[in-house]
């Protein structure tokens, strides 16, 4: 059985671990962008205020004797209205870590749902995410639980 909780900063190793996940695919398939592997201390100072700001949430998953699975980090963002755009209060999921023993074993859609949730609460009327280009697996991922493309970013080399 899979529970989910907020986390909190008692939570600092479990979620350094479990973002060394997605920051070792990062930076594989981009080293130009990102660093090699960030020192713990600073990472733990990263996760420490990203915990602290209001509009943020991990929600941790876990199994009954408490080993964490994985993690979802969102925020709600709250957008004023402006001449072109309507206000809007929308969730952003920032981020979700499956451990390697733990994927495709549901982790990441009871997250997700875990997200959705949160979004509801918070009166978002969607949510928002991005995703690397090169990550096709997490592609899949979304596209099989019903998002669909909002934008396109391009780059080129200068």
């Amino acid at each position: 059985m899979l529970t989910l909780r907020a986390a909190s900063t008692d939570d600092l190793a479990a979620l350094a671990t479990l973002h060394a996940v997605v920051h070792d695919t990062h930076a594989r398939h981009r080293p130009d962008l990102f660093t090699g592997e960030p020192s713990p201390d600073a990472l733990e100072a990263l996760l420490t205020t990203r915990l602290s700001e209001p509009d943020v949430t991990f929600l941790l998953a876990e199994t009954p004797g408490g080993e964490a699975l994985g993690y979802a980090m969102a925020r709600v963002v709250r957008r004023e209205g402006s001449t072109l755009l309507r206000p809007e209060t929308f969730l952003s999921l920032q981020q979700i870590a499956v451990a390697p023993g733990a994927s495709r074993g549901g982790v990441g859609s009871a997250l997700l749902e875990g997200v959705r949730a949160l979004g509801r609460a918070a009166g978002c009327r969607r949510l928002v995410t991005d995703v690397w280009d090169f990550n096709e697996g997490a592609r899949a991922f979304y596209r099989a639980r019903g998002f669909r493309p909002l934008n396109s970013k391009l780059e080129q080399e200068l």
